[in-house]
């Protein structure tokens, strides 16, 4: 009889102890191939090989990403594959996925969502045969046929609120909320590395606070010291006497205590969907998110004068690529004051030193050097 696996059904035959698999979306279709697949005389089945489907690849790979990445990762991958075998025969044996495919079932993200997204689902396809190459029996083959050309994009600028905005929502904040708000800007903190901050990754004899992230080559949980500053310092000591659940491990917890938020009452956060949308409708600015205030620290930083290399520690990149592109957006104002300079020269004569002649040299070069900077 069909067994099911995931939100597929596996039918299954054995004759003289070979045995053959194969995977159907519906109980239906699996029963009636084990049918027809019994009634086949037996001298016409092949030799059994060892084989793998599309359906076991997604699964093995999910089992392994849900042990490896945060919950939003692995949510990604998860609803990447089940789009792909919405597209594509789950029974289909993987060794048999081609470049063809991929790039059929991109173009069709692509058209019906949005080349970021397609490109979103190739990266995720690309790493899951990588890790098949390495950990799947028998192991997926070279060259990787997810690596398919890429899709173009249109991605909007993430929009970054003004200080004044931040400080606005900041003011309206009371209690833990305006420490943890703090704590993402002076921090430049992703939302999880906040949420996971326990009181042993506080040091107030040395100023630090340790962060813990994924977002590494790997995705292995790593953690690097931060400097607190002295504003930060005060607000997480004046949170750790006042807190109201003192022996609580981690900094931020949820505090709600009406039906919503009876089941999660002292443990920490894990998304706060609403908690940014409602403060800046209360401080009438734009919306803007916590990955917005790392911008935003990220953007005063820059305006203060910091070289790229403060910036990248502050944001803990392992690329200095990454921090430009962080700031790309930004950099545009600081050539402002030189393209304005550059306009106030309309109209006058720009005298440029000519280059220094030396002997044996053709003797018109010097004369036509000084006729060039006097006609420029």
């Amino acid at each position: 009889m069909p067994y099911k696996r995931g939100q597929k059904w596996v039918a299954q035959v054995r004759v003289s102890g070979k045995r053959k698999e194969k995977v159907f979306l519906n109980k239906k279709d699996a029963i009636t191939w084990e049918s027809e697949s019994r009634s086949n005389p037996e001298e016409i089945w092949p030799e059994k090989t060892n084989t793998v489907s599309l359906f076991d690849w997604s699964q093995d790979y999910l089992d392994y990403a849900k042990a490896q990445f945060v919950g939003i990762t692995y949510n990604a991958k998860r609803a990447m594959f089940k789009r792909l075998l919405n597209e594509i025969d789950p029974a289909l044996p993987v060794l048999e996925l081609t470049r063809a495919h991929i790039q059929k079932y991109i173009a069709k993200q692509s058209d019906e969502r949005s080349g970021y997204a397609a490109n979103k689902d190739r990266k995720n396809l690309v790493a899951a045969w990588n890790w098949g190459i390495d950990n799947m029996t028998p192991n997926l083959t070279r060259p990787n046929p997810c690596q398919v050309k890429k899709m173009s994009e249109v991605r909007s600028p993430r929009y970054m609120p003004p200080e004044e905005d931040f400080w606005k929502i900041y003011n309206l904040a009371g209690g833990q909320d305006r420490v943890m708000l703090l704590a993402f800007l002076h921090l430049a903190a992703r939302r999880g590395e906040i949420f996971r901050l326990t009181w042993d990754d506080i040091d107030f004899n040395s100023d630090q606070v340790r962060l813990w992230t994924r977002k590494r080559h790997g995705g292995n949980l790593e953690f690097d010291w931060l400097p607190m500053t002295k504003m930060l310092k005060e607000a997480l000591q004046w949170w750790q006497e006042t807190r109201p659940i003192k022996d609580a491990v981690n900094v931020f917890l949820c505090l709600e205590t009406n039906n919503f938020g009876q089941e999660s009452y002292g443990k920490p956060f894990k998304y706060r969907q609403h908690f940014m949308g409602s403060l800046c409708e209360r401080a009438k600015v734009k919306p803007f998110g916590f990955h917005s205030i790392r911008h935003l620290t990220a953007s005063s930083l820059y305006k203060l004068g910091f070289v790229l290399a403060d910036i990248q520690y502050v944001l803990r990149h392992e690329s200095a690529s990454t921090t430009a592109k962080y700031i790309k957006s930004i950099g545009s104002e600081g050539v402002r004051s030189a393209l304005e300079a550059f306009s106030k020269q309309k109209g006058r004569v720009l005298v440029f030193k000519p280059r220094e002649i030396h002997e044996g040299k053709d003797p018109t070069q010097k004369e036509k050097a000084v006729s060039r900077a006097v006609n420029s």
